[in-house]
Formats: structure tokens, sequence, C-alpha cells
């Protein structure tokens, strides 16, 4: 027999945690629950609209009847409530809002958790209770990891693109639960330590991939169920695998069954349009400094960790929401009340965010997405930094493909764009991304950023991705970098896999299996991946050969690391590297192998090093160095 759901209800005290922007589980209080009141089973219903003159709930149980349902105005703080007995899960309901000046706004619930497909736009009664997680071990693991002393190797995913179902129909999508089999089997095979979703909170337009948001509780309808995404998680889970999602608090869609003027007045976003606006966006900014409004997010955050087990937050936009004239002209944006361009309220924000979440669950991880030299954007909460676990770093991502694309002619004039990064390192906690955003609007696939002929193209590639999995940070790729994608993304299309077919690309992916599995294997890739303790530079000088090598240390001063790698189509023959102690140097990697698609230049499987000062180190290894090539060694 099922169990009765007890009474749902919004006490003085939940108006007044709201009203201070502090009620961390308003969700469960706001939106549509299954409820029982009297022994009579129904749904109860709240939402928050301080000036509307009068709200009904309409839906497909009424009829959709404009004036059958009035909800009550609770109190001051302008939450309206309604219990309407018999309305089950599967119901479509909206918010009829009555504005102060008379017109009529049929809005789709801010706290709903599950959606008409589109371009529906109604929200959906839901049950998000009784799904069988079976990840506890996988959330007590979690809660006593330092991330920054973890592996951190991301796949970044679209799941309308991945891949497409074979059913024949026009969209294709997997649902959830298929996905997961895809998903799971993928990334256990290739050893991500984690996936980042883009585009799970409910949005209009497919085209805008999920950053344009209209339901920020609800995982989207294209794909399946929230239990169907909870699925997906508890697999992900089960396979070792950590999920994090991408989180849009930068701004939301102007759809108008959106938060957009939501009761007739702005209530969501900033009243003044210099505020409130991202003109080059065409989106509403949210009001930062509004306590109701950071409570909507906080606990948004705190909703998918707590709800759907996530374990993480990529926040976008970062940089859009620190600066008030970000992306604005002259006589478009106002200062703050000091004449700045910060955004003091937005700082605010990132401080109260971070210091509940990571305050209240240590092993959940906040990333900012910021392309900007704002200092201490990862920091303890509490500081005066913006509590972040990670920061996104934008400018080695502009650096490292901007030389890549250059001919190697070229290269050593900008040989120091590589070795850059490495003088700020320290500073913060980097992921370095080679996300979505670098495959798209004309800038090409990262194979096709490459010089050269196709071969020149793959070996470079995988030259390259060599380089950043040695670099100091935490990784992350977009989906299809691995084998090497030729066309752009498109959220419309699967991934190209019928090129797995060909040489280049079986072998580029051969490569990434090896890499990532080194990179798991080697504590030294990643235990010391914000401070010098953990890199040095053997030789970060030699422009003339564009050649790198440097070492990475573990904590136990074994098993450490040895790049070197030659970003030309040279041969370097008796190519002589400093190392720093006097070991043997047993060969772990070779980018030139035929397996990977190279040309099939050996290098030494063993190196002794000799008394042979080189590069300010006393011993050194000499061999030959296949052009386009990294060889790792450990020692």
């Amino acid at each position: 027999m099922a169990k009765e759901k007890p009474a749902v209800f919004i006490s003085e005290a939940d108006q007044y945690l709201f009203a201070q922007g502090t009620h961390y589980d308003i969700y469960k209080k706001l939106g549509a629950h299954l409820s029982t009141e009297n022994g009579v089973k129904g749904t109860y219903f709240g939402v928050w609209a301080p000036n509307a003159a009068d709200v009904h709930v309409i839906g497909s149980f009424n009829g959709w009847n404009e004036t059958s349902h009035p909800m009550k105005k609770l109190g001051d703080g302008g939450i309206w409530a309604l219990f309407i007995p018999e309305v089950a899960e599967g119901e479509m309901y909206k918010f009829l809002i009555t504005a102060k000046d008379g017109r009529k706004l049929y809005k789709a619930d801010p706290f709903a958790n599950y959606a008409e497909y589109r371009p529906g736009t109604a929200s959906i009664v839901t049950d998000l209770t009784g799904f069988p997680w079976k990840d506890d071990k996988w959330l007590a693991a979690r809660a006593g990891k330092d991330m920054t002393k973890e592996p951190m190797a991301i796949y970044e995913c679209h799941i309308g693109s991945f891949m497409k179902h074979p059913d024949g129909t026009e969209e294709g999508f997997y649902n959830y639960r298929q996905f997961a089999d895809r998903i799971v089997e993928y990334l256990k095979e290739m050893r991500y330590t984690h996936v980042e979703l883009m585009g799970i909170a409910e949005y209009p337009f497919d085209g805008s991939w999920g950053y344009q948001v209209t339901g920020y509780y609800a995982p989207t309808s294209r794909y399946g169920t929230p239990k169907d995404f909870m699925y997906l998680v508890n697999e992900l889970h089960k396979a070792g695998v950590g999920v994090i999602l991408d989180w849009v608090p930068a701004h939301f869609a102007t759809d108008a069954h959106g938060l957009g003027e939501f009761d007739g007045q702005c209530i969501f976003e900033h009243p003044d349009p210099r505020r409130g606006e991202h003109p080059d966006w065409g989106t509403k900014i949210f009001n930062y400094g509004k306590p109701e409004v950071k409570n909507f997010l906080i606990a948004n955050a705190l909703f998918w960790l707590k709800e759907f087990h996530v374990d993480g937050i990529r926040v976008d936009a970062v940089a859009s929401m620190l600066y008030l004239d970000y992306g604005k002209k002259d006589g478009e944006w106002l200062p703050n009340i000091y004449g700045g361009n910060k955004n003091l309220e937005a700082i605010e924000f990132f401080r109260h965010l971070n210091s509940v979440v990571r305050g209240t669950y240590p092993g959940f991880i906040t990333i900012a997405e910021e392309s900007t030299a704002w200092p201490d954007v990862t920091s303890d909460i509490g500081t005066e930094g913006l509590g972040f676990s990670f920061k996104w770093n934008m400018g080695w991502m502009h650096d490292f493909c901007e030389y890549m694309k250059l001919d190697p002619i070229y290269r050593k004039g900008d040989h120091y764009a590589m070795t850059f990064a490495m003088s700020y390192n320290d500073s913060e906690n980097y992921i370095l991304p080679l996300s979505h955003d670098e495959v798209v609007h004309l800038k090409c696939s990262m194979v096709n950023k490459m010089p050269g002929y196709p071969a020149d193209k793959y070996a470079n590639l995988r030259a390259a991705y060599a380089f950043m999995f040695g670099h100091c940070g935490k990784k992350l790729l977009f989906m299809g970098q691995d084998f090497g994608q030729e066309r752009e993304w498109s959220e419309a299309r699967e991934l190209d896999w019928y090129l797995l077919g060909e040489k280049n690309n079986q072998g580029i992916h051969t490569f990434m299996k090896e890499l990532l599995g080194i990179y798991r294997k080697y504590p030294a890739m990643y235990e010391f991946d914000n401070s010098w303790d953990g890199f040095e530079w053997m030789n970060a000088d030699d422009a003339e050969r564009s050649t790198y090598s440097f070492v990475r240390k573990s904590s136990t001063g074994r098993n450490s690391l040895l790049f070197v790698i030659n970003m030309t189509p040279m041969k370097w023959e008796n190519y002589s590297v400093g190392v720093p102690k006097k070991k043997k140097y047993r060969l772990l990697l070779n980018s030139d192998e035929e397996r990977f698609g190279g040309w099939g230049n050996t290098i030494p499987t063993e190196l002794t090093a000799e008394k042979k000062s080189c590069h300010y180190q006393d011993y050194s290894v000499t061999f030959d160095l296949p052009p386009y090539t990294a060889a790792v060694f450990v020692f």
C-alpha cells in the first residue's frame, strides 16, 4: 500500500526565511507537491508573485479554466498557495497571473520539477521521491576527498548530439536511461573521471545549448523524466564517474512563459535594463541584490546536489556577472555605488553560494568559467576570495590554441605562449579547458586547427594533448576531440563516430585512451596541480627547436614523469635533455607509434642519465626525438 504524503504547507517561518534569502529548502515548499490534506490526496501549489493582483492555477485537470482555482496570498512576502484535491502526477499546469495593470500572464512554474516537451511550455506535476539510489559508497567517498589532489579528467558532453538513436525519428534523442548505457561504457573505456553535462535545466530553444534557461528546477524533458535523469546519475556513480552540471545563474531566457516580468513587474531580473539586460545575448540578468532571487539560485544549486546527487556545478559566464559593463557600451550600464564597474551584489552572491554549498558539502565542487584576471576566484570559504573550488584557465586555452594553429616555422616566435601559464599557475586552482566553445562558430575542430597535411594535423594534436595532460591543472575535453572529430560541433547532429574506422582517428582515440590511463595511474600527474612542488621545467627556452621538456613530481619522489615534446616536423638527432636525478628513465609513451597513427619512429625504451650537465641540471639523457612527437618517461 502506497504511503500517504503528509500535507505540505507554507508557514510564516518559511515566508520569513525566503524573504531573508536563507530558505535553502524553499523548492520543497514553492512549486507543485503531491500532498494529502485531511485524508484527501491532491497537489499543493505555491508561487512567489509579490506584485500580482490575482493568481489562479490552470491546467489539464480543470480544462485550463481561468477562474475555478484562485490562489490565496499568504502574507506581505508575496507568496501565494493553494491545495487542489485529486490533482495527480502527470497533470499539466501553469500559473495565470493577473498583473496590477490587468494583463494576464500565463507562466510556467519557476520551481517546477518537470516540464512539457518543447514546443509546449506547461509545467507537469511530478514526484521526486522513491528513486532506489545505489550510490551511498560513492557519496561517502566524495565527502572525504580534496579534489585539488585527485585526478580530474572531465568529458564535456551534450546528450542530444553525443549519439543519435537509430529509431529513425527526426530528433533521435536517447532517453536518459538509454544514454546512461552508452556514456558509462564509453567513459569507463576511456578512463575519464567526470562527465560535465550541458543543457540539463529546462530550456526552450535547442540552439541555445541550454544556456538560456526557463526551468531551473527541471531536468529537460527532451531526454525523459526526472527519475530517468536520476537513473543516469546513479549509473555514472556506480561506474565511478562524477557528474558536473553546467549551471547558468548569469542570465535567463526572455520567453513569455519564463521568469521575465513574472508577475507583471521585474522580480527576478533587475528593473533597470542597464542592470537587467544583456544587449548582446538578448537575455535578462538576475537581480543579485534581492534576497529572494539569491535564495532561488542558491537553493537551486542545493536542489541538484541533494535531489539528483550531482557532484559539482560549472558556473557559466562568471565574468559577465562580476563586471557591470560586461558586453556593454557607454550608456548601457550603471556603475556601482562607488562609481566602479564591479558588481558588488554578484560578488556577495558568489561568496554566499560557495559558503553555503561547499561549507555544508565539502566534497561538492564549484567551477567558475571566468575569463579575466579577477583575483582569488578560487579560495577557502569565508575569505576575501569568491570561494570557488576551481577556475577554467581561459588564458591557457587561448595561448595554447593560438600556438598550435601556427605553421611550425613560426612557432619559435611564439614559444613562450606555451610556458606563460606556469608563471601564474599557483594563483588559482585551474582546470585546462578545451570546451565546446573552441569548436564552434568557424573556430574549426581541434584537429583542423592544426597545420599541415592530415598526418601532420593528427601528429600535432597528439603532441598537443600530451602537453596539455602533462601541464599543471585538471583537464577538460569536449566530446569528439578524443578521436579527432573533423567537423565543427553542431547540436543538431551526432558526432562523426564513423571516423573511428579511419587510421588517424582510431590512432588518436587509442592514444587518448593510453594518455588518460597514464594520467589516472600516476599521482605525479595530478597531486600538485597548483604549486611548484609538482612541476619543474627542464628546458622552457628551446624556442629555436620549438621543443619543451619538463618534469611532473610525485609526493613520494617515486614514479615522477619526464615530458619531452617536439612541436616541429624536424627530427632532432641526439637531442639532450637535462634531468634531475641519475636514474633510469623508462619510456611510457611515444606519440609517434604506428598504433597511434604515427610514422613509427622509435625511441629507446630505457635511458640512463649521464653525469653531463644540461639546462642547469647536473644530469642529462640523449636520444633521437622524432618530428611532432611527445615522449613521456617514468623515473
